[in-house]
Formats: C-alpha cells, sequence, structure tokens
C-alpha cells in the first residue's frame, strides 16, 4: 500500500498533532516502556516510537526523527508501507504508520532518553496487554485485520 502523502499548515494551526510508527523488526515490534512520572500522559504503559511534530515538520519526517531520536534506528521514508490518520481528543489529527524492517535491525536499537526501556513484542500480545494504550492497541488490531494477520 502506498503511503498517504500529508500537507502541513504554516499558521499557528497544526495540521497535525503527532505521529507513531508501527515498527516490525522481523514478525515483532519495536516498542517503548514510558517514563513512570505522574505529569505524562500514560505513565508505565508500552508506548510506539513517535511523538509531537516540530514547526514545519511533514507526519513523514515527524515519525521517521523520533524513531532515530527513541531507538537509535534511522528508518528510510521508502520503508514506511501504511499510513493513517486518527483524530486525537484535540480535534488536531494523529498519524499513525507502519514499517517492516529485517530482523537483523534489531541489533542496532539504542534507547534514547525518554522512556524506561524497550523491547520487541509479538504485535498479538501488545494487543492483549494490560500495559498496552489502549486506543493504540485499537489501532493496531486494526491494522492487523487489513493486511491480514
Amino acid at each position: 500500500m502506498t503511503v498517504e502523502k500529508s500537507e502541513t499548515k504554516t499558521d499557528a494551526q497544526p495540521a497535525f498533532r503527532g505521529t507513531k510508527l508501527f515498527l516490525f523488526i522481523g514478525a515483532r515490534l519495536a516498542v517503548l516502556l514510558r517514563d513512570d512520572k505522574p505529569d505524562i500522559p500514560w505513565p508505565d504503559y508500552w508506548d510506539f516510537p513517535g511523538g509531537e511534530a516540530e514547526p514545519g515538520e511533514t507526519p513523514e519526517a515527524c515519525v521517521l526523527r523520533e524513531t532515530a531520536e527513541e531507538l537509535g534506528l534511522e528508518v528510510r521514508l521508502s520503508a514506511l508501507d501504511w499510513s493513517r490518520q486518527f483524530p486525537s481528543s484535540t480535534g488536531v489529527p494523529e498519524w499513525f504508520f507502519a514499517a517492516h524492517l529485517p530482523e537483523e535491525r534489531g541489533k542496532e536499537i539504542v534507547l534514547g532518553d525518554e522512556g524506561q526501556g524497550w523491547a520487541l513484542m509479538a504485535p498479538e500480545e501488545y494487543v492483549t496487554h494490560p500495559k498496552a494504550i489502549p486506543h493504540f492497541a485499537e489501532r493496531l488490531a486494526m491494522y492487523l485485520k487489513e493486511r491480514g494477520v
């Protein structure tokens, strides 16, 4: 499937809030254990690489930058093989992407300065994990169903 191209507004209202990446390393997903701080959303829950947009950044550039910052892993734009825009609680959309890399790329992962740790997790495990962010688990389940997994 071709990645949907997105646009970013240049005025005060951003075109999107942020991004997340379903990053498959072989058959498993790269996930991050969020910091356990009461002042952040979903503390101590399993998350996906991604984050908030910087001014003028496209969703694709945002998700690739955030993945490099959080996992030390350079992912090429051409590796993004799925994208979907979702509404957020703020009314500004969020973008989700998927990429599939060979299993050996997992050796390159190095935790950045956010989060308690990272893991490679079976996608089915994330969908049912008690510490999965619920709406992210729903979006992953939707992606897996679309892909026939």
